[in-house]
């Protein structure tokens, strides 16, 4: 049993809208190496647990703690560094801006004043990266110029810039065909390994899940893990 302060703690979250509870009592812990996947249908509440572990919504009630802040109790000034510095988001489309190399686009999460500390190691490391995800010699082109699955690595490099202790990815493969899919999968399983981030996906692919530790399923608004 691990006694040691988790990154992540959710505590009876729950989320309403109108009269419809999207998230009903979720608690969830997530340790600095873990790497979980959340699985369920559309509309089962799983895009809106992702925005709340990601501070970019709030939970009607419960609390949520991550890397020793209780972020209900932070002011919107203090929120935005630790959404910047200590969370990085995949998306299904990877919001590339079309008119910048790939290069400058893993670079512009670190214009942001919170990063700015950072801004001088940020080129080497993006260099790294993409040499990494065998993207290196496509830096200086545009994401039009990249395969769909080439595209989602620059930006799984772009969340992973700043050095987040988090990452999450929602339906990251669910514009790729097969291949890529593995291929994109394989990476993240080795970014938790090999950088140390802690990872969340939430995808509605049960082969996607299958590569990763812990899996937990959502069904209206419910989140449980399930027993290997």
């Amino acid at each position: 049993m691990k006694t040691e302060q988790p990154l992540l703690e959710l505590k009876g979250v729950s989320k309403t809208y109108g009269a419809g509870d999207v998230l009903r009592d979720v608690n969830l812990r997530l340790d600095r190496d873990d790497a979980i996947a959340i699985v369920g249908p559309s509309g089962s509440g799983k895009s809106t647990l992702l925005n709340i572990i990601g501070t970019l919504d709030r939970p009607t009630s419960g609390t949520v703690f991550f890397d020793g802040d209780d972020l209900l109790k932070l002011k919107a000034g203090e929120i935005a560094p630790v959404r910047n510095r200590k969370i990085g988001f995949v998306f299904q489309l990877h919001h590339l801006l079309p008119q910048c190399t790939i290069l400058e686009n893993v670079l512009m999460p670190t214009l942001a004043a919170a990063a700015k500390d950072r801004h001088n190691e940020a080129h080497p490391r993006a260099e790294r990266l993409l040499d990494r995800v065998g993207l290196g010699p496509r830096k200086l082109q545009r994401p039009g110029q990249l395969s769909g699955g080439e595209r989602q690595r620059a930006a799984v490099v772009r969340a992973l810039i700043n050095q987040p202790k988090l990452l999450l990815a929602d339906e990251p493969t669910g514009s790729l065909d097969r291949a890529s899919a593995e291929n994109l999968r394989d990476l993240l399983i080795e970014v938790n390994r090999d950088e140390g981030v802690a990872l969340i996906v939430v995808t509605h692919s049960v082969e996607l899940a299958n590569g990763f530790g812990r899996i937990f399923e959502m069904h209206d608004g419910s989140l449980v893990e399930q027993k290997s």
